[in-house]
């Protein structure tokens, strides 16, 4: 009996070590990579607007090719809305929507994920003229996690896990445009 005591206080001790941690360790993370192309900056500008387009190049978009996908709107505009559903873990179900363009420069998105887990994040891709006929393209991802499970930000590094997935994306962008 002593010993369930014993083991039940440390489990408290430590359940009570997590949370309080929890209140100091940052919620926010952000990951960005970046790709030159070589296509002109309308060109590339002019691609990366459409949510659709994300189909040819995004790591995501090709995970499930059975995935159910949606659209309302005028793509390529703010309030844009491309929504999918997946029984794949990892695409699950959740939709983005564009919340800026600025032409030439930056457009905007909100993406709200359901399944498997609830989640927001705002993404972004920038472009920048590099030269006549070369492009730089930024892709940013900005999101949170609340607390506690911010939490598992210490073990877990999102800036490896998702810019992986953005770097190949620009890689598969990259091909697409320059082919």
């Amino acid at each position: 009996m002593k010993f369930l005591v014993i083991l039940l206080l440390l489990l408290l001790g430590l359940v009570a070590f997590v949370l309080i941690a929890a209140l100091f360790i940052k919620k926010s993370y952000s990951v960005v990579r970046s790709i030159v192309i070589d296509q002109p900056l309308q060109t590339v500008f002019d691609y990366v607007k459409f949510l659709k387009n994300q189909d040819n190049f995004s790591v995501w978009a090709t995970m499930d090719p059975n995935m159910k996908k949606d659209f309302k709107g005028t793509d390529g505009t703010v309030g844009f809305l491309s929504s999918w559903e997946s029984d794949n873990k990892k695409v699950g179900v959740g939709e983005q929507e564009i919340t800026s363009v600025e032409p030439m420069e930056r457009i905007g998105f909100q993406l709200r994920f359901f399944k498997p887990f609830p989640g927001v994040a705002d993404a972004s891709m920038l472009t920048s003229a590099v030269s006549e006929h070369q492009t730089q393209v930024t892709w940013r991802f900005d999101s949170a996690m609340a607390y506690p499970m911010n939490v598992m930000l210490l073990f877990m590094n999102m800036d490896q896990m998702l810019g992986k997935d953005l770097g190949k994306g620009l890689d598969n962008l990259k091909a697409v445009l320059e082919g």
